[in-house]
């Protein structure tokens, strides 16, 4: 349902906001990343903005900081309606390695409501893009189908009768396996 609402919201051009609330900037540098010519991101209609009042999503990176976080929930309601939010990175979906220090308050869904989630420390550009055209629905989710099994483990049952020995020295002589 989100995907078909987006897909007839955003089906032009698509202006994006580049939002830091703190973090170590590595998902900042994979962002602007993308921007570059060697990705060319600008050929699926999407186009770095300098003010959020221009823009129509907002890719937030890092956890969301104490002292960024009045800026950052000033940004996002400059923003025009309809709006998407995303996050990237490890730091902004779930506060990152930083999630228990006092200036960091966690992600970044505390502060603004977060649509979309790419993970990743720092998450490549491929998978940005490949995350932002799965939400437009410029292309189709890839799932690879997961299999799960358990592992079995010998585990060997002992019995008093079968122990041999007295004292400090004592020997199993018959171990069952299970």
């Amino acid at each position: 349902m989100l995907k078909n609402l987006c897909q007839k919201m955003f089906s032009r051009s698509l202006w994006v906001y580049h939002a830091n609330s703190g973090g170590c900037n590595g998902c900042d540098i994979e962002v602007l990343n993308v921007l570059t010519p060697y990705y060319d991101v600008e050929r699926f209609g999407i186009k770095l903005v300098g003010s959020p009042r221009h823009a129509d999503v907002m890719l937030c990176q890092g956890p969301a900081m104490r002292a960024t976080a009045r800026a950052l929930r000033c940004a996002y309601e400059a923003m025009p309606a309809p709006k998407l939010v995303f996050a990237i990175g490890g730091c902004a979906c779930g506060g990152g390695i930083w999630h228990d220090s006092y200036p960091v308050l966690g992600p970044v869904e505390k502060v603004i409501p977060v649509n979309y989630y790419i993970p990743g420390c720092p998450p490549r550009p491929e998978a940005i893009i490949y995350g932002v055209a799965v939400a437009l629905g410029l292309m189709d989710k890839k799932v690879a189908p997961v299999e799960f099994k358990q592992l079995e483990l010998p585990i060997p049952r002992y019995h008093p009768s079968d122990l041999r020995g007295r004292g400090e020295m004592a020997v199993y002589e018959k171990a069952e396996k299970l």
